[in-house]
């Protein structure tokens, strides 16, 4: 795929073609990198000032979620392993006291969520792109960045329903009977507004996430091209400018991301002791709460996992979904041959 004529390329392939390419990057990143987020928000979860330690959270590199320890009868359903002392404690502890099968905990219901939202997400920025591209040029800077902005924001709230329901069938185990009740019942109560709870902590850390990793990219995968001499970007021009801009954007929507995790604690807090008044949960609120505790260092837990996770992630996306699209072209130009 040439750099300088990418919006014309996309267009042929389908949105439909472009939806079959993602899924096999997001069934692949979800297996790989579920373990490493596991521990990264295994250590944020626990720095967190407001938890009495009744809940954790974890994600499968997309996407986080919650999980939450609940008492039934005299039998708890998840114990706390104790304090991590960092990202190899936070490893040996969860699989001596677990088992090494908890680090891919909630795998199948975390998969049922991440291939649609990447479909969503990934066609998204593709038809944005090649829509912007002939309306502003080939080589506006600006593209990615409001492409990639626009799609994160529609896939986030497209999801988000979806991602409460996921939280409630991981705090305990529910019959689908319940989990109905539990849907109607927040709805007659509280709106169809409550659906999207969480939404806002989401936004501020995918959306600027987007934003960088996008720009960064397309910029990596032109120079990475020009240095080389190439016309097209290889495999490993792909997989190395996915990997870089990904860490980039990783480290600096960081504090973000330990906001998001805290908050989707207290939000469990909240609903399962039944608070009257709400605890604190505005992002200024968290983030001065974490640096009183922490020091600012607290803003940045988690970074190691969350680094070593998210270069091979955004690798892995990128680089097996242009692979897939590349595919696809070949095909569809070999019909129009005959």
């Amino acid at each position: 795929m040439d750099p300088e004529s990418e919006g014309p390329q996309i267009l042929k392939v389908t949105p439909v073609q472009q939806m079959f390419a993602s899924c096999t990057g997001a069934i692949l990143t979800s297996l790989m990198v579920t373990p490493l987020d596991v521990v990264k928000i295994r250590l944020q979860a626990q720095n967190n000032p407001f938890s009495k330690g009744k809940c954790f959270v974890y994600s499968n590199g997309l996407m986080d979620h919650l999980c939450v320890c609940e008492e039934e009868g005299n039998k708890a359903w998840y114990k706390k392993p104790g304090r991590f002392q960092g990202t190899l404690d936070a490893f040996l502890k969860i699989i001596r006291n677990e088992g090494i099968k908890s680090l891919w905990s909630g795998l199948p219901p975390t998969l049922v969520m991440a291939v649609p939202a990447t479909v969503i997400y990934f066609t998204c920025y593709d038809q944005l792109s090649a829509l912007l591209r002939s309306k502003l040029g080939e080589n506006e800077s600006r593209v990615p960045i409001i492409a990639g902005i626009v799609a994160r924001f529609g896939a986030v709230t497209v999801i988000s329903p979806l991602e409460l329901i996921r939280t409630k069938m991981q705090s305990k185990k529910f019959s689908y009977k319940e989990l109905h009740r539990f849907v109607s019942k927040t709805v007659s109560e509280d709106g169809w507004i409550s659906l999207w709870r969480g939404w806002a902590p989401t936004i501020l850390r995918d959306v600027p996430f987007s934003a960088m990793y996008w720009y960064n990219y397309e910029v990596l995968k032109k120079w990475l091209c020009a240095k080389s001499g190439l016309y097209e970007p290889t495999f490993m021009i792909n997989f190395t400018s996915g990997a870089l801009s990904g860490s980039f954007a990783a480290v600096a929507t960081l504090p973000f991301d330990v906001v998001k995790t805290q908050k989707q604690t207290q939000l469990w807090i909240y609903e399962s002791h039944k608070i009257s008044m709400p605890l604190p949960m505005s992002t200024w609120t968290i983030m001065k709460s974490i640096v009183a505790k922490n020091g600012f260092a607290g803003l940045f837990t988690g970074l190691i996992p969350r680094l070593i996770k998210i270069a091979p992630a955004c690798a892995i996306m990128i680089s097996t979904y242009e692979f897939g699209k590349a595919f696809f072209q070949k095909q569809n130009a070999r019909r129009q041959q005959y």
